[in-house]
């Protein structure tokens, strides 16, 4: 899929020809990226939780009038996996448009080889946060 945003194709393609073991030291260092909250979402005022995760998160998406997206995540230190996700997506979406963000293929995960690496209940959030992200740009943009 090449409508994918540049640096998520990147990302998709370093994990999935990581070595099992490299993958869960990859997916630590992404829980450390995730940009803390601005003031305004302090308290997650505004932003939707994702009940198929295991562990609180909350995540928004903001379209701009240029049509890329700004995306907030957060989610426990303690659940190093599911912050990996939100590191993950707020690394790989960075300056992506509606389309791209829109075109990010649902599987994004199993085509990253994680199934390998982390549970499928971990899957299913991961899966999860990405289904809410798409459709709160979609909304915005219809």
């Amino acid at each position: 899929m090449t409508d994918m945003p540049p640096r998520l194709a990147e990302l998709v393609e370093e994990f999935a020809t990581a070595p099992r073991e490299v993958v869960l030291e990859m997916l630590l260092e992404f829980s450390d990226e995730v940009p803390p909250l601005p003031e305004g979402l302090a308290g997650h005022e505004g932003m939707e939780q994702v009940p198929e995760c295991q562990t609180a998160f909350f995540l928004k998406a903001e379209v701009q009038p240029d049509s890329t997206v700004r995306t907030w995540f957060d989610c426990p230190p303690e659940a190093p996996t599911t912050r990996a996700f939100a590191g993950i997506l707020a690394e790989g979406l960075a300056g992506a448009t509606t389309d791209e963000i829109l075109a990010v293929p649902d599987d994004l995960y199993s085509r990253m080889g994680l199934g390998h690496a982390i549970s499928p209940l971990r899957i299913r959030g991961g899966t999860a946060i990405l289904a809410r992200l798409k459709r709160q740009v979609r909304e915005q943009t219809e």
